[in-house]
């Protein structure tokens, strides 16, 4: 059991470190606190407010417009996410194996299809996000004459983040589509962030990191469960997918389109970098005439071409892996949250547009009772999609 606990220690050494550390300031300022809900550390500054009224005074034509936009394309993203919750909460009913598409993005945690989450790479992206999505709520805000009364560090549980305070008797005097604007300008900037980040990812490092290397194949990380083909056949995880039946894959895509040719039920022979192994083909989840391995965390295999396995360019090739991961999780990340607050839901932006939305329409006292019976639709489908699969997996 001790040398558990020391392994876990080591192993979240870094994690461990920053928490303490982030508890002793906090601790030192608790006097500067606000604490709700006993797990909701607020702490009131003044930080970027005058930069916030500042660009909100020069570009207000265009931060009003950006508002605009952000409000229909906000009120579209919480349809889709709403859409996303319930096609997900149906897919575990009816397949409880099935991998849930809903999940909580923590470092050090191995993320189903997505693989660890580097500490650094969170902390930076977090970072970023949150100054992103609370700045924007605030340049929109001033733009349309609403006070910023503080900005500030918020600890929810173990979730670092930044907030805003907008003065809310002067925005509640301004119309709905100005209230829109300003909820929806920090979802939807965080959502605008991700495709800026997927355009440099596309048009940028991808294309010269594939300038540095030679394709070899396709590797996996876990296996879905144990009684799919990949499992079963012995496959092991971390092994380089060469071919399927003699047809060279060099990447995973080559080899999706590979295995379109087979059906379920089909006995394939997979070549790897450590021998040949023999699976026959499960039905996929999703679509029963579709052929399925059960594998997940898939990534493509390669080998560093010669000239950048020495001298500068090694490192200049490490400098651009590192930032080609940090941009994929900054993408993950900052689309995940975006549209996680869409959702209808009191502690999100998404909850306060619902709420502004059924008040108009069907006044103040039933607008709020539906309102409250909305959010505890989409809270109880939330913790559903996060702890069913947990509970699950206990059986």
């Amino acid at each position: 059991m001790f040398e558990n606990i020391t392994s876990f220690f080591l192993q979240y050494k870094v994690i461990i470190l920053f928490y303490l550390v982030l508890s002793m300031i906090f601790y030192y300022n608790r006097k500067k606190l606000d604490i709700q809900a006993k797990i909701i550390f607020l702490w009131r500054m003044k930080l970027g407010i005058r930069w916030m009224s500042k660009y909100a005074k020069k570009y207000r034509e265009w931060v009003v417009l950006f508002g605009y936009i952000s409000t229909g394309l906000g009120f579209i993203g919480m349809g889709f996410i709403i859409f996303v919750l319930f096609q997900n909460a149906y897919k575990l009913i009816i397949s409880p194996s099935a991998q849930s598409g809903v999940s909580v993005v923590l470092p050090g945690v191995n993320i189903p299809g997505l693989g660890i989450l580097p500490f650094w790479h969170w902390l930076i992206a977090i970072f970023i996000i949150a100054i992103v999505h609370e700045f924007a709520h605030g340049i929109v805000a001033r733009a349309h004459d609403v006070t910023v009364k503080n900005s500030g560090i918020v600890l929810l549980g173990p979730i670092l983040g930044a907030f805003v305070e907008p003065d809310e008797k002067k925005m509640n005097k301004k119309s709905d589509i100005s209230r829109y604007s300003i909820l929806a300008a920090g979802p939807m900037s965080n959502v605008a962030l991700a495709l800026i980040v997927f355009l440099l990812l596309t048009f940028a490092v991808a294309p010269s990191h594939q300038a540095m290397v030679d394709p070899t194949g396709f590797s996996f990380g876990t296996y879905v469960a144990d009684d799919l083909p990949a499992a079963k056949s012995g496959l092991p995880t971390d092994v380089t997918v060469t071919a399927i039946n003699g047809k060279s894959t060099v990447d995973f895509l080559t080899f999706a389109d590979n295995l379109k040719e087979f059906k379920p039920g089909d006995t394939v022979n997979l070549n790897t970098n450590k021998g040949e192994y023999s699976l026959t083909l499960a039905e996929h989840p999703d679509d029963s005439s579709k052929p399925y391995l059960g594998i997940n965390n898939i990534k493509n295999d390669f080998s560093l071409k010669e000239k950048y396995n020495q001298g500068a360019w090694k490192y200049t090739y490490f400098g651009l892996e590192t930032i080609g991961e940090f941009f994929r999780w900054l993408f993950i990340l900052s689309l995940g949250i975006g549209l996680f607050n869409l959702l209808p839901l009191p502690i999100v932006d998404g909850g306060q547009m619902t709420q502004i939305f059924l008040t108009r329409l069907k006044g103040e006292k039933v607008g709020n009772k539906r309102y409250h019976q909305i959010s505890a639709l989409f809270l109880l489908l939330l913790v559903f999609s996060l702890v069913f699969p947990f509970v699950y997996g206990l059986t």
